[in-house]
């Protein structure tokens, strides 16, 4: 074989091997970063005067336990930031969880927020960038009011109180609850499982007759409010990977006040467990970007106030901690 003849095997044999090579690490980087997925929380104003100390925004500690729970990290979204801000983090992070709270479901930052990342959500699912969004009690009722472009919501109180959830037809063949016992799923519908603190929320008949909700939600379960009124309590996307609850499972595991209907029972934490882990393995589908998390939920103080509502009283104060 001529000189020439050897440098030419030479050279592909090498650039067989770099791409080889090349091919087998992003295999490995990509199952490695697919196992460390990133959820983003958007923060809470502080508004007791307790907190103002110590911070501005924060985050109820539940949330944060609930979610590293399911096997993700947290990077707290303040709502203070410019939109171009809003659209690097969006790159950065595997899922949206919408807490529970009280703030205007139209007009306050964090309906704001929600919005450039609902929509930000919505262009990265049609161009096949799978992005789940996850709204647990006002998270869910603002993801209604995205949809819908308004706000639907009446009162249907029902507060402190542990219900069964009242199943649909829909929820035997959800994406949700596909992954229960079917121990579990005769629980649900049986005992006390769910933990409700809410004084609005949105009625089944308004769901129904509201063609941007019942086109873009599949109803999952409803319960009856302390009025009678029939109101939402479980809802998935049929086209997207959004998901409501009206009710707040991460207190099942997270929440410890005797003064409050916190369930405990084994199936309980078995439920907690099951949708914490359902979310963030939805998380996983998406390839993140390789970053640095400056933000993470562990670069930012956490302090304990009994100022807090009760269900509320550990929180994370996102307080940047300067060196």
């Amino acid at each position: 074989m001529s000189c020439r003849g050897f440098s030419v095997y030479s050279c592909l044999f090498f650039t067989c091997l770099i791409c080889w090579y090349e091919a087998t690490a992003f295999k490995l980087f990509h199952e490695a970063v697919n196992n460390r997925p990133v959820i983003g929380v958007l923060t809470q104003i502080v508004s007791d005067e307790v907190m103002k100390p110590f911070g501005e925004t924060y985050i109820p500690d539940s949330y944060v336990n609930y979610i590293e729970s399911g096997g993700s990290r947290v990077m707290p979204i303040r709502l203070t930031l410019s939109t171009a801000e809003y659209e690097s983090i969006f790159k950065k992070i595997n899922g949206l969880f919408l807490i529970g709270g009280a703030s205007d479901l139209v007009t306050s930052d964090f309906a704001r927020v929600a919005k450039i990342f609902y929509k930000l959500a919505l262009t990265a699912n049609d161009a096949g960038d799978f992005f789940p969004i996850w709204g647990t009690c006002m998270g869910m009722q603002l993801l209604t009011v995205l949809v819908a472009g308004e706000n639907l919501l009446t009162e249907t109180t029902a507060e402190n109180l542990a219900l069964p959830l009242n199943l649909t037809t829909e929820a035997h063949s959800c994406r949700m609850f596909k992954g229960f016992p079917k121990e579990l799923m005769k629980a649900v519908t049986e005992e006390p499982l769910t933990g409700n603190f809410h004084k609005y929320g949105l009625k089944v008949k308004t769901f129904q007759e509201n063609q941007k909700l019942s086109s873009f939600f599949s109803l999952l379960s409803t319960n009856i409010a302390a009025n009678g009124a029939q109101f939402v309590s479980t809802i998935e996307g049929k086209r997207y990977p959004f998901y409501g609850v009206q009710w707040h499972p991460e207190v099942n595991r997270f929440q410890w006040s005797r003064k409050l209907n916190f369930p405990h029972s084994s199936n309980a934490v078995q439920l907690s467990s099951q949708l914490a882990e359902f979310f963030i393995n939805e998380g996983k589908a998406l390839l993140p970007m390789l970053i640095i998390l400056l933000d993470h939920i562990f670069n930012w103080e956490k302090h304990c106030s009994e100022g807090i509502k009760e269900q509320f009283m550990w929180l994370i104060n996102l307080s940047v901690i300067t060196a």
